[in-house]
């Protein structure tokens, strides 16, 4: 884990209301696994206070050609504009300074299950999958299915199809590819019996439908949950969840920051939501 302030290299809308931002990351490759997350402050501005969570995205290194910079290691956020931080991020430009923590969490499994990989994603819930898929298509076979609630807010499909990840657009009003759920069509897809392991990230009604769906197959599920964070690193207890076997006797819980983002499916009592 590293806490460091550095620079904004770039900050694009690549869709109304969603972002890529993109900033020097010195020596952040070392270590890091698909799912981990950082906590940011921005430099500039006094409020919010506290530090915001976001996905890694990708992490990468200039070209050659770009003179004048010592470290060329860079990481990528996607991130959309719900709140006053990612409102204030959205204003900043290349150049200005941001304060980063990590990586911090835990990540994804990348030897969880047997058989291809089935990666499900809801809106800016794809955030997380890029490296995961990027990692495991260099083991197995790789689908994604992308669900969105219109076509604005499909996210990344080039950058999934160019790494050779078969991708399938759902939205919600049929804007972009089949009309209908994200749920709708993976269990179709498991329907087919073909042994898979899914891994989800995305709203949690779509997650805990998903959950139902894998526990009806008896396919193998992690999920990475988003949540607010105070601090990211189990300190504050602001992102507490109820682990399975968790009793009112018998008390088990867990953060998401600090035992999450990633879990398996069977560590987490899904009946803490309706």
């Amino acid at each position: 884990m590293k806490d460091f302030n550095t620079t904004i290299l770039s900050n694009q809308e690549i869709s109304p209301g969603f972002f890529r931002m993109r900033v020097l990351a010195p020596g952040f490759e070392e270590g890091l696994l698909p799912g981990q997350f950082v906590m940011m402050r921005i430099q500039r501005n006094p409020a919010p206070f506290l530090r915001r969570p976001f996905c890694i995205f990708r992490t990468g290194s200039l070209p050659a050609e770009c003179d004048g910079l010592a470290v060329r290691e860079y990481l990528e956020l996607l991130y959309k504009v719900v709140g006053q931080g990612t409102a204030i991020m959205a204003t900043l430009h290349g150049g200005d300074r941001v304060d980063i923590l990590g990586p911090l969490g835990h990540g994804f499994d990348v030897d969880f299950g047997a058989g291809e990989a089935i990666l499900v994603a809801g809106g800016i819930g794809v955030a997380p999958l890029f490296m995961l898929g990027e990692t495991l298509i260099r083991q197995r076979r790789v689908e994604l299915l992308l669900g969105a609630r219109c076509r604005e807010e499909v996210l990344a499909v080039t950058e999934f199809e160019r790494q050779g990840i078969e991708t399938y657009v759902s939205t919600d009003d049929g804007s972009l590819g089949r009309k209908g759920l994200v749920t709708e069509v993976l269990e179709q897809r498991l329907k087919e019996g073909t042994p898979a392991a899914v891994m989800a990230c995305g709203p949690l009604p779509m997650l805990k439908e998903i959950h139902r769906i894998c526990n009806s197959y008896g396919v193998p599920l992690q999920v990475s949950l988003e949540s607010l964070m105070g601090c990211g690193v189990g300190a504050c207890l602001g992102c507490v969840i109820k682990g399975a076997g968790h009793s009112e006797q018998s008390p088990r819980q867990l953060t998401v920051c600090e035992d999450g983002p990633v879990f398996r499916d069977g560590d987490i009592d899904w009946s803490q939501w309706p």
